[in-house]
């Protein structure tokens, strides 16, 4: 009687077990992802757009970062060259984050970013009096789309020519 009692919970256990991992789905996770990603970083050139004739007017950065990547390293050594040749030129550094967070947090991370930008350029000798800063967080997406790819595009600095 123990023993059949035990053979029976022991089955609808199983049973159980069974029809439960049926219903299971496996979920789908894209790898074919459009544009360019390096890690956590767009590196894609569909969202650049120019300061001048081949220089970028923006770089990108990682998910809760304001650390520059090799590429906006790049990007803002051939901005602070052209600043050079162009002394009579001012700009403004715009610092963007992605939609996750709130606003108050994407306003200082805006600031972060945009303030490593113009620190950067003061290293090659750019002077700060040349340079504002600005943040507008993540009210300005360049990709409204709501994905790894659309998040990474919007987390950026831009460098705009000041009126």
């Amino acid at each position: 009687m123990i023993l059949s009692k035990i053979l029976k919970n022991t089955l609808l256990v199983l049973t159980a077990c069974l029809v439960l991992s049926a219903c299971a789905t496996k979920k789908e996770i894209a790898t074919d992802i459009e544009g360019s990603m390096q890690g956590d970083v767009y590196t894609g050139t569909e969202t650049v757009k120019y300061l001048a004739e081949g220089v970028p007017d923006r770089v990108f950065f990682a998910t809760n970062e304001s650390i520059l990547t090799t590429a906006s390293r790049e990007t803002l050594r051939a901005q602070a060259a052209w600043l050079r040749k162009n002394s009579g030129i001012n700009v403004v550094l715009e610092g963007h984050a992605d939609e996750r967070g709130t606003r108050e947090y994407n306003l200082a991370l805006g600031e972060r970013r945009a303030n490593a930008a113009k620190d950067y350029l003061m290293t090659y000798g750019i002077s700060s009096d040349r340079i504002s800063v600005l943040s507008y967080g993540k009210e300005r997406p360049v990709d409204s789309g709501s994905n790894p790819l659309s998040w990474s595009k919007n987390r950026r600095s831009v460098t705009v020519k000041a009126n």
